[in-house]
């Protein structure tokens, strides 16, 4: 794999451990002496659940989504009260930051089901990949996904290579690699190899998403989402 972007991060997997065990400071004792995640409503997704069951539960949202079907879950006041001390998303999201890419929408999830990180091109900078690494390892994420999008404007912008204001253009060097592994200029075809670069770049350039992958504790994955139909495509590796 061929990684244009250094990476060094300054937490080791040890601290993120010891993060991890403040951050579960706040598990409720019911009256049995059994640990729960919120005091009336139960997670979405059992903490022990399989990543390939996470993977599932948020394409069976996405379904009911294409299909009109949406259940809305957790998304109440008392949701939001109930997760005050403590959060337990079953899934990790890396995605553009584009305003019609409304994750817990799309995916038919509520208040702490998802750990998102959002940036344009959907792109795998040393901070995002950090921040993963905390949904991951701190919180528990089983299923950590990369989701680009039709019609994305960052990849567009990348192709056409243009200059542009601001700091638009620093955007451009972590999605050019995908145009060259490509091999195309189809907007379709570089959108899909971008997720894979992305994703690539979080299984190689973190050893703490690496070592995750490795023990089975986290699947790692890359998707499309596709505006006309509202579907998300699993990404073939």
């Amino acid at each position: 794999m061929s990684n244009n972007i250094p990476f060094d991060s300054p937490v080791s997997r040890r601290a993120l451990l010891k993060m991890a065990g403040v951050a579960g400071a706040g598990t409720l004792v019911s009256a049995s002496g059994a640990s729960t995640l919120y005091a009336d409503e139960p997670a979405q997704m059992p903490q022990d659940a399989s990543p390939d069951l996470a993977l599932q539960a948020l394409m069976e949202g996405n379904k009911r989504f294409m299909a009109g079907t949406t259940t809305s879950p957790n998304r109440t006041l008392k949701r939001l009260q109930e997760l005050g001390e403590k959060q337990a998303p079953f899934a990790s999201i890396l995605s553009c930051a584009d305003s019609r890419v409304s994750l817990e929408i799309l995916f038919d999830t509520g208040f702490g089901d998802m750990f998102v990180c959002r940036a344009a091109g959907n792109i795998a900078t040393p901070q995002n990949i950090g921040s993963l690494e905390y949904g991951t390892l701190v919180l528990g994420s089983k299923v950590l996904m990369v989701l680009g999008h039709t019609a994305c404007g960052a990849v567009s912008a990348t192709l056409k290579g243009d200059a542009v204001p601001g700091q638009i253009g620093s955007l451009y060097p972590y999605i050019y690699p995908a145009i060259v592994q490509a091999q195309s200029k189809d907007m379709d075809t570089v959108v899909a190899q971008n997720v894979r670069h992305q994703v690539d770049l979080l299984r190689h350039a973190s050893p703490v998403l690496r070592d995750l992958t490795r023990e089975k504790k986290v699947r790692v994955v890359g998707g499309v989402f596709d505006f006309h139909d509202g579907s998300v495509k699993l990404i073939e590796e």
